[in-house]
This record gives C-alpha cells, sequence and structure tokens, in this order.
C-alpha cells in the first residue's frame, strides 16, 4: 500500500473524505479475513467509531472481525459497541483481548538496550507478548485503527502502541508503564521520542513488521461529526510523526501562567475508574499552580482499577508519592508483580504540590481519601461548576478565575 496523508484543521474532514481515503487504502487489494483493531469506548472522541463502520462496510467481501485494544482496560459491553461504533455490526464480530491470560510470547527486549534508552534509570529485560488473535495466518490484512495525542506513558498515544500495549500482555505493560514512571512523567508527555517509545520502535523493527499489520492514525480537535482534522494511513513511523506534529499544535494548550483553579469534566461512559479519570490529573499537572486546586466532576466514577487485582492494589496502597511507590516495589509481591498498577499510583500522585477534589456519588467519601484524594459532592459541586455553562480555557465563575477543560483524554496542558 501507499501512504495516506490528509489534514484540514479548517473546517475538519469530512465523511466523504474520510471514506475516500478509506477506499483508496484497500483498492485493487483482495482480502479473505481482517482484522481492526480499534480503541475502547475510553477513546471516543478518537474518530475510530466511525472509521471502524465504514471499513465494515467497504470489506463486505471479507471476514471482518474487530478486536478493542482493551490494554489493561474493561471489556466493551453491548451498548457500549453500539453507542461508539454503531449498530451495523453484529456482536459477534467482536472479539475481547485477555492482557493476563490470552498472549504469546515473541520477543525478549535486552535489558542492556533498556538501561541505554532510560539513561540507566531502568534494566529490566521485556518480554513482549501479543494477543493470540495476532497470529491467526488467516487474516491477511490487520488494521490498527486510533488516534494520536499526548498521553502518560508512551509520549504519545497510537501507532505501535495500540498493538503492544493495547493487544499486549502483563510483563510489557507493566514494565513500559514502570520505565515512563521512573524517567518521570514530565519528561515523557507529550514528546514524541521518549525511552517508552524507543522501546516500541524496537518491537516495531524486530517484530510487528513480520506481520501484515497497517496503521489508520487520527489526529482530533474539539468534538462532533468534523472533528477529525488529520488521518494518515501507513505502514511507517513517518505516518506517526505527522500525525504527532499535528496533535502537537492541536493537543497541546499553553498556559500563560500556572493555574489555581482547575475544572475537569469526566463523560459518562469513558470515565468509570480513577484508573482512567487520572487523565485528569496527568494532563493538567504541568499546569497546575504549587498550591492550586484540581477538581474532577466524576459522576460516572465507581471504581479504582479497570480490574479486581488493580482495583485491590489501588484501594491498599493508594496514589501515595513517587518515593514511596519505588520503595514499597522492591518488598510487596503485589506491586512486584503488578508493575503497570505501581506505575499508575505514580502518575497519580500530586507528590503533594497541589489538591485532588473528586467530585462523584459512587465511590464515598472515605473510599476517595483512603486513596489520598480530597472528597466532594457531586451534587454541590455541579451546581456550582455547571459543564454546560462552561467554556473550554479560563471562565469568571462565582467571582472565581477557573480554568475548565471538558475532556482532558483529549490534550495536554501546560503553563509557561
Amino acid at each position: 500500500m501507499s501512504c495516506i496523508f490528509i489534514e484540514d484543521t479548517k473546517t475538519g474532514l469530512s465523511d466523504d473524505q474520510i471514506k475516500n481515503c478509506l477506499i483508496d487504502s484497500i483498492k485493487n487489494r483482495s482480502f479473505n479475513k481482517v482484522l481492526l483493531i480499534p480503541p475502547d469506548i475510553t477513546r471516543r472522541n478518537s474518530g475510530a467509531g466511525k472509521i471502524v463502520s465504514l471499513y465494515y462496510d467497504l470489506l463486505i467481501t471479507s471476514h471482518v472481525d474487530i478486536l478493542p485494544a482493551l490494554g489493561t482496560h474493561t471489556p466493551m459491553t453491548r451498548s457500549e459497541q453500539i453507542l461508539f461504533f454503531g449498530d451495523n455490526i453484529p456482536e459477534e464480530r467482536f472479539l475481547v483481548h485477555d492482557w493476563r491470560s490470552s498472549v504469546t510470547k515473541t520477543i525478549v527486549i535486552p535489558g542492556e538496550f533498556i538501561d541505554r534508552i532510560s539513561g540507566g534509570l531502568y534494566k529490566e529485560p521485556m518480554s513482549v507478548e501479543l494477543s493470540n488473535y495476532l497470529f491467526d495466518p488467516t487474516y491477511d490484512l490487520i488494521l490498527s485503527i486510533g488516534q494520536v495525542v499526548p498521553h502518560e506513558v508512551a509520549g504519545m498515544a497510537n501507532y505501535t502502541k495500540n498493538i503492544v500495549i493495547g493487544c499486549g500482555g502483563s510483563d510489557f505493560i507493566n514494565k513500559t508503564h514502570m520505565l515512563g514512571a521512573v524517567c518521570g512523567i514530565e519528561n515523557i508527555i507529550g514528546k514524541i521520542d521518549n525511552p517508552v517509545r524507543a522501546v516500541f520502535d524496537y518491537v516495531q523493527e524486530m517484530y510487528i513488521n513480520k506481520l501484515p499489520v497497517e496503521y489508520v492514525l487520527t489526529v482530533t480537535a474539539g468534538s462532533g461529526d468534523n472533528n477529525i482534522i488529520g488521518l494518515y494511513i501507513t505502514k511507517n513511523r513517518e505516518g506517526f510523526e505527522r500525525a504527532a506534529s499535528l496533535s502537537e499544535k492541536y493537543n497541546i494548550t499553553t498556559v500563560d501562567s500556572p493555574v489555581d483553579t482547575c475544572i475537569v469534566n469526566l463523560n459518562e461512559p469513558e470515565f468509570r475508574s480513577t484508573w482512567l479519570g487520572n487523565k485528569a490529573i496527568y494532563r493538567t499537572r504541568r499546569a497546575m499552580a504549587d498550591g492550586g486546586n484540581l477538581i474532577i466532576l466524576a459522576p460516572g466514577i465507581e471504581k479504582f482499577g479497570e480490574d479486581d487485582v488493580i482495583n485491590s492494589i489501588i484501594r491498599k496502597y493508594g496514589y501515595s508519592g513517587r518515593d514511596k511507590i519505588l520503595k514499597l516495589c522492591q518488598t510487596e509481591p503485589e506491586l512486584i508483580n503488578n508493575l503497570s498498577a505501581a506505575a499508575h499510583l505514580i502518575h497519580g500522585s500530586t507528590e503533594g504540590r497541589f489538591n485532588v477534589f473528586y467530585a462523584t456519588e459512587k465511590l464515598s467519601k472515605t473510599e476517595i481519601e483512603n486513596v489520598g484524594f480530597n472528597h466532594i459532592s457531586l451534587t454541590k459541586t455541579l451546581k456550582r461548576y455547571n459543564p454546560n455553562d462552561l467554556k473550554p480555557g479560563y471562565n469568571i465563575k462565582n467571582n472565581e478565575n477557573i480554568f475548565f477543560i471538558h475532556n482532558p483524554a483529549q490534550g495536554l496542558w501546560i503553563a509557561n
């Protein structure tokens, strides 16, 4: 295939433009069986739902399966499948990735390589495990579909991440998350090149290039029908770099000075756990003032982790800071065996620099405070800060100067 790159930052790409690009990506080729790998409902604004639906209809002569790149996330419900991808795809076409058990080991990344790219901060070899579905030889095309946007672990989400993390196994997920944590989230997030991305590139070169994988990458701005401003269909890193460059311009917001009061909205059903909801912390920490207040409107938050094991780990250890968690990782088997959870606890801690207030009703005041956050009433907070009355950025509300973010998953905010 030839690379296809198209951008429209003024009005966004139309459905016809997107459809024509998808047609061009598969024209003059025939496929017996195709695997589509999109994100799950937690990336609802990625535009991937529309693209999957279009590909499903365009590949009408092929058998098409959809494997959401869940990573550690909870499997999608049927209602979520319909909400994201539409009702034209039967439920039996959806597969479920199990990151703990349904994976196959491929290669081992040597510790010497990890040591070198991390500057000596991390030295553990990494076993690369991938979903068993990727080894089904009857798939003659695998399309990895997703959004390039600032990300706390990968620097910039997607491209190889959709495969090695979204469809990856526990050892690789755990150790890449810890690699990012020890290198420091401020040194990773929003950066195209970083130690974690170097690991992903290693896997792409040494193994994924052997698979029939092609990438369909989006960059979005805002929300609505025309929120896709860039579409990149590629087999190599060039498309990712083009997408990441556009994302840097449209998904990273720089504020003139650190923010004292930030209100972040977490929409249902995208955000059900603090594992996901803490994007409100990851994506704003570089913008928050010392001693500032981050208020998270979280009507859908009902748990901490996306599975029972990680949920219990978060409840037990809480978001207690980098130094404490790294020390516990030397002695506590739960953390040693679940390093992605340990990394999440580091990422979700403010290190005492600013205050986090979770406004939620599905988790109690005691539960929220036990993991290291402050709890406030959702009902009262929504009356004071109704997201429908706020515009993105600075607002004067109740005689306060507040900064409002509608969806933290859509960007990164930093202060000069």
